[in-house]
Parts: C-alpha cells; sequence; structure tokens
C-alpha cells in the first residue's frame, strides 16, 4: 500500500533538501520516498512556501475536481476511438505528467482496482512501489572521469570518449555504459545525440543567428548551457547565462534534478535585469520548450539555436565551465551540494568581478559588461 505523507512530513524533507546538506538522492532513500516525489515537493515549495502545507488538503481535493471536469470534458470529445478505456488512456497520458497521473490513483476508497487505474493511466505498477538506492560509487567516479574529458573536448561523442578512458585513463569500459552514463549526466555528444538533448516532438527549432554576426555591445547577445556538476556521493545539474560581448555571467541556478524549473527561474531573475536582443542555446528538451521561449519572445528577444551535433557553436559558455571546473569544482572535490552551491557562488563572483580575461585585455567581465 502506497504512503500517505503528512504535511509536516514533507515539508521536514523540503526543508532538509534545501539546507544542501545531503543530496537528494540520499534524502530520498533513508526517508523511503521517491526521489521525483521529493523533486515535486520541493518545487510546490518553492512555488508558495509560507502557505503550501496549511492548504494542501483543499489543494488537493481542488486538483482532484480540476481533474475530474478535464476527463469529463475530453469524454465529449471522445470521437471514433473504439473504445471508452483506449480513449482514456491515451487522453490522460497526453494531457497530464507522469507525476499528476500518479496522484490520481486512488489507493484507500477505490472503485477500481490499482492494476487498473495504473493500466488507465499509463503507468508501470512496480515503478509506485520502488525504493530508491544511493547512486553507485564506481559510476559516480566513471562520471567524474567523463566529464573530466568532455570539459576538456566538448566535441567528443561517446566513442571517443571510451577510447579516451582505455587509451589515458586505463579504465576498461564498454561504450554502451559509457552512452548510458552520458545521458545521465545531460552530456550533449555529437553522435547519436543524447536523450537530454533532444527537443520535445512538437515544438520549434529556431535558426542559428550568430554566424558572421559582429558582437559590438553587452546584452547583444546571451547564451544559456546546463553542465553537470560532480560531488561527493552524487551530482548535480548547473545552469548559467552568460553575455557574450563582456563573458558576464548574468544569473546561475544549481538543482539535483534536470527539471525545467530551475531553467525557468534563472532566466526569470536574468530578465529582471534586462533583456537580450538574442537568446541563444543548444536544441534540448528545455530549450525548445514554449515555457522558456516564450520568456525571451515577450521580452522582444531573437530565439537562437546552435546547430545539431556543433558543440563549439555555443563556445563562450563552453569556455566558462572548463574555467569553473578546472579552477574550482574538480580541485575543491564539494562534499554536500550546500557547500557547491557556495563555492560556485564564490567563484563565479570571482570570473566575474575579480578575474582578468585575455580576451578582454585583461579587464574583468564586469568592467566590460557595466562600461556601456
Amino acid at each position: 500500500m502506497r504512503k500517505n505523507y503528512s504535511s509536516e512530513f514533507k515539508a521536514k524533507l523540503v526543508l532538509e533538501v534545501l539546507r544542501g546538506e545531503h543530496t537528494l538522492s540520499e534524502i530520498a532513500s533513508e526517508n523511503e520516498v521517491h526521489p521525483n516525489m521529493l523533486t515535486r515537493w520541493k518545487t510546490e515549495a518553492m512555488k508558495n512556501f509560507s502557505q503550501l502545507f496549511e492548504k494542501e488538503a483543499s489543494k488537493t481535493k481542488q486538483m482532484q475536481k480540476n481533474y475530474e471536469n478535464k476527463i469529463d470534458e475530453l469524454y465529449k470529445q471522445i470521437g471514433k476511438l473504439t473504445t471508452q478505456n483506449e480513449w482514456m488512456k491515451k487522453k490522460l497520458v497526453s494531457n497530464f505528467s507522469r507525476s499528476e497521473r500518479i496522484s490520481m490513483i486512488d489507493f484507500d476508497k477505490r472503485e477500481l482496482p490499482v492494476s487498473v487505474q495504473v493500466s488507465l493511466l499509463g503507468i508501470n505498477r512496480t515503478s509506485l512501489y520502488y525504493k530508491p538506492v544511493l547512486p553507485d560509487e564506481h559510476d559516480l567516479f566513471i562520471k567524474r572521469e567523463i566529464d573530466e574529458i568532455y570539459t576538456q573536448h566538448p566535441d567528443f561523442g561517446y566513442r571517443r570518449i571510451t577510447v579516451w578512458l582505455k587509451k589515458y585513463r586505463q579504465i576498461t569500459i564498454n561504450k554502451k555504459t559509457v552512452l548510458k552514463h552520458m545521458r545521465e549526466m545531460g552530456i550533449q555528444a555529437i553522435y547519436p545525440r543524447q536523450n537530454t538533448s533532444k527537443s520535445k516532438p512538437g515544438n520549434p527549432i529556431y535558426p542559428y543567428l550568430l554566424k558572421g554576426l559582429t558582437i559590438g555591445h553587452p546584452n547583444q547577445v546571451w547564451s544559456i548551457d546546463i553542465t553537470y556538476v560532480p560531488i561527493h556521493r552524487s551530482w548535480l545539474y548547473l545552469v548559467a547565462i552568460i553575455d557574450w560581448y563582456s563573458r558576464f555571467v548574468i544569473d546561475w541556478e544549481v538543482d539535483d534534478t534536470l527539471e525545467i524549473y530551475f531553467v525557468l527561474e534563472t532566466c526569470k531573475n536574468a530578465l529582471k535585469r534586462t533583456s537580450p536582443e538574442i537568446m541563444n542555446s543548444d536544441q534540448g528538451s528545455h530549450f525548445t520548450s514554449p515555457k522558456y521561449t516564450n520568456l525571451f519572445l515577450n521580452a522582444g528577444s531573437k530565439i537562437s539555436m546552435d546547430h545539431r551535433g556543433r558543440a563549439y557553436d555555443n563556445i563562450f559558455i563552453e569556455r566558462l565551465w572548463r574555467s569553473l571546473k578546472y579552477e574550482n569544482i574538480y580541485l575543491q572535490d564539494y562534499e554536500s551540494p550546500r557547500e557547491a552551491r557556495t563555492g560556485i557562488n564564490n567563484y563565479l563572483k570571482y570570473y566575474n568581478y575579480k578575474r582578468p580575461h585575455q580576451s578582454l585585455n585583461y579587464k574583468t567581465p564586469a568592467e566590460i559588461y557595466f562600461s556601456n
């Protein structure tokens, strides 16, 4: 039987995540909570932390009512599908996220068996009872090695990285294993394109606007990207926005997962400062999502996307990742998310305001960015 968690329990775990003393995976494993559930609680708390849990009961009822209303409306559009069950499954899967469909399952006062409910909702029943385990130490070691190689050679795909691991790191490993790790890390290998960087079907792909363009002033072109950050016993993801002309880091954020929420928050914070003429990214699912593109289109920016398989189209942010990792992350070897966040924050302040750049005639990014 699936557990019903109290508001106090949820609040306690969300606070543990926000403190950053332990990784999300560790907290989930210790408390026998699915990491996706913990991520959802965190996201909800960030949106309305002060009132979220005291009003959760009424919100749950309202959500259930909304779902029922949506389903009733969908029934009216049933059309010519052969059976009610086939129609319901198709519509539920296409209209609701997995976490929303899980929340629809009634474990207590159920009129349908759980097996029938999960079938209609398109959910694997065994995943409901999954107990998370901590990442394997050897896998974390391999991921760090892959990250170092890719940081130095962002044009490498999984085949070249496999050869490099064997030849220069004396690590015997299968190329399929390297590919699996790279997918989990969100690394954009050239061939084949990784799942984390695929655009969602139906989302528009915008042309690359920077070829031959003369960059002459701040806020003319911004770039955004996500990178993998290794820490002890786990890993994090870092998203950052950089100004091409000055190399100034406009905004950044760290999170335990690759959910789009932390990307959108970073963009919203950056747009509070100003908006760029052109916003450049790769063709990943985060950056082809209308939730992302509409933020900049509504701000009057043009959207630019790298060519598929071109690691150096976003060269300045690739250089930022290399500097950050070799000058800070690999040297510091952070123990916890909180320690990593503090260290990255200190480094990016140094990078913006104190670190002289040869390409900027040894001025700092801040000197160039705020000079115009």
